[in-house]
């Protein structure tokens, strides 16, 4: 039992491979600085994150994580706190400052010019913070300080970098700021103060296990009171977290549930789910039903259901949207319409055919004239149009008759003409009833 435990501790024990404590210090204080290359990349990682967030580019984000150097004054507050190094606190939390209103500033300053406010899925998932977000902050940093503690590096640090997110939710920060959305700023800078908090905390927990030498000698008063301190900060930090956990682990469970309820409800004797919505914070189910009619006993039935899939306390609203009935509504609807369609064009069709009618007399009228002139030129002038010739017996109906008027000039014209005229126009027109008058 004893060789096995010495095997374990050989396995899981990290002291051989610490670097000196003279060189972990000297690393931690050299990447608090913002100044130089530091200050150069901490300025472009800035833009990067900003772009990769408007253009909901996670790869984008992940690249500006990864060149974010805002690790360094974070690991240097925790590691100041455990080895009691108040200057270097106070520089650590002096850089740590710079870097974040510089980050606000430059994020706040892009979002304001770009053309692109719409907040996508990348800004979004930096808005609901949670005890999730803890535990990967707190778990990143301790990776993040035991690899600053070893002598073999290795590409941790960058991992955590991406794990721990701090720039993006900086840059959030600045989103809503931009835009004058709070609930974005006041989300993002919650995330970001966990993750500080945290990765701070694990810095200071490694520092502390692994024995780093006190840089400044302190009474025990004054210890208690650094203590006290810190737990004050990580409570206030770490409670509303686990509210939030709570809240989302909640509209998880909610979703999933409904997710499940939703798919058995989806087809239902000639009944089909059309669309579904599934609000968490009201915790409420919309469906939209086509198909057949729906009854109250089938409403009733469908709501039923969600007991099964623990959504006693959920809101479902059923609702009738497209039904077979209300189609064959539609399409007698739709009959009737195109017969009155129909008879409004006959209508017009015969109007038009009135139009046309009297242009076609305007025509015959200057045509017979014409002809007329050439065998009796003293015919000056040709009245043509169409009446309806009534007689006093009613039993006779209305005759449609051409009616002609000719206007004479000089000589007269003979009765023999005349009924020359007469036959002629009957020909002519292809009419029978046929009056003509002379003046």
């Amino acid at each position: 039992m004893n060789i096995f435990l010495k095997k374990l501790v050989s396995h899981v024990t990290i002291i051989p491979e610490l670097d000196e404590f003279d060189s972990i210090h000297s690393s931690i204080v050299k990447d608090i600085a913002f100044k130089g290359t530091n200050l150069w990349i901490l300025m472009f990682a800035i833009i990067v994150a900003s772009v990769g967030l408007n253009m909901n580019s996670t790869a984008v984000v992940i690249g500006a994580m990864l060149i974010s150097p805002l690790m360094g004054p974070i690991n240097g507050m925790g590691y100041s706190i455990a080895t009691y190094d108040i200057a270097l606190f106070k520089r650590a939390v002096k850089n740590f400052s710079f870097a974040v209103i510089a980050s606000l500033v430059a994020s706040t300053i892009y979002f304001t010019l770009s053309p692109i406010s719409t907040a996508h899925s990348e800004l979004l998932a930096r808005t609901s913070p949670s005890i999730y977000d803890v535990l990967i902050a707190l778990f990143g940093g301790l990776a993040g300080i035991i690899a600053i503690s070893s002598k073999q590096k290795g590409n941790v640090i960058p991992g955590v970098a991406i794990a721990t997110a701090l720039m993006p939710p900086l840059c959030t920060a600045g989103y809503g700021l931009a835009t004058f959305q709070m609930n974005f700023f006041f989300g993002a800078i919650y995330l970001f103060t966990i993750n500080t908090v945290f990765i701070a905390l694990a810095s200071l927990f490694v520092s502390q296990l692994l024995k780093f030498p006190i840089r400044t000698l302190v009474d025990e008063r004054k210890k208690r009171r650094v203590n006290r301190y810190i737990s004050t900060v990580i409570a206030i930090v770490f409670l509303p977290s686990i509210y939030f956990g709570y809240t989302l682990v909640v509209k998880e469970k909610f979703t999933e549930n409904a997710t499940k309820y939703i798919s058995n409800v989806s087809l239902l004797d000639d009944i089909y789910l059309l669309k579904s919505d599934i609000d968490t914070k009201n915790e409420s189910i919309s469906l939209v039903y086509g198909g057949n009619s729906m009854d109250d006993e089938t409403r009733q039935s469908i709501i039923d259901k969600a007991k099964d899939f623990n959504l006693e306390q959920a809101q479902i609203l059923v609702r009738q949207g497209f039904t077979f009935d209300g189609a064959e509504e539609h399409n007698a609807e739709l009959y009737k319409l195109r017969l009155e369609l129909s008879s409004i064009d006959t209508k017009l069709a015969k109007k038009q055919q009135q139009i046309d009618s009297i242009q076609q007399q305007h025509e015959m009228g200057k045509i017979i004239l014409k002809e007329i002139r050439t065998m009796y030129p003293q015919i000056q002038a040709c009245t043509f149009t169409q009446g309806f010739s009534h007689h006093i017996n009613k039993e006779k109906e209305a005759q449609q008759t051409q009616i002609i008027l000719f206007s004479l000039e000089g000589d007269t014209i003979s009765s023999d003409n005349k009924s020359i005229i007469k036959n002629w126009l009957k020909t002519r027109l292809q009419e029978d009833q046929i009056r003509v008058y002379y003046n």
